[in-house]
């Protein structure tokens, strides 16, 4: 009997230890969570997308296509990007095209961002391989809907 109340002390204590020093959240955030890239030069469109996706994604922003690129390169390879077309550096419909040629990472679905609402342009992405196209101004909760029907 002793045993078991030495036990389950020691197991409340770990648990209270880990969870006070951020160890389970740590593994829940980093194992659990699937993660999501957000390519785009706005960090206000960036910030938005984080505050409506952080609750159930890892969500990670870079400001161009070409740091996307460095990033991926460095061993990184999220769940989903969320991409802006027009940006400085490498452009969304570029990076869209480098990302769909690649190998390592054409398996990798990719939501295009645009404040044009150009029906070609929607095609034209579309057929170089992009998952969805959203027109800006947006409503997170749509995008939100549309990231969990891809990345459940």
């Amino acid at each position: 009997m002793k045993f078991l109340r030495n036990f389950e002390h020691n197991l409340i204590f770990f648990f209270t230890f880990a969870q006070d020093y951020g160890f389970l959240e740590t593994k829940y955030n980093s194992y659990m969570k699937k993660k999501i890239l957000i390519l785009d030069d706005k960090e206000t469109i960036a910030k938005v997308l984080s505050i409506y996706l952080m609750s159930d994604y890892d969500v990670q922003w870079l400001p161009d296509g070409l740091q996307g690129v460095k990033w991926l390169q460095a061993g990184n390879t999220p769940d989903l990007i969320i991409s802006d077309i027009r940006m400085p550096g490498m452009r969304g419909d570029d990076f869209l095209e480098w990302i769909k040629q690649n190998e390592l990472f054409k398996h990798i679905p990719v939501i295009m961002l645009s404040s044009e609402d150009s029906t070609s342009e929607r095609i034209r992405l579309l057929e170089i391989g992009a998952e969805d196209y959203i027109v800006k101004p947006f409503n997170p909760m749509e995008l939100k809907i549309r990231v969990k029907k891809i990345v459940p």
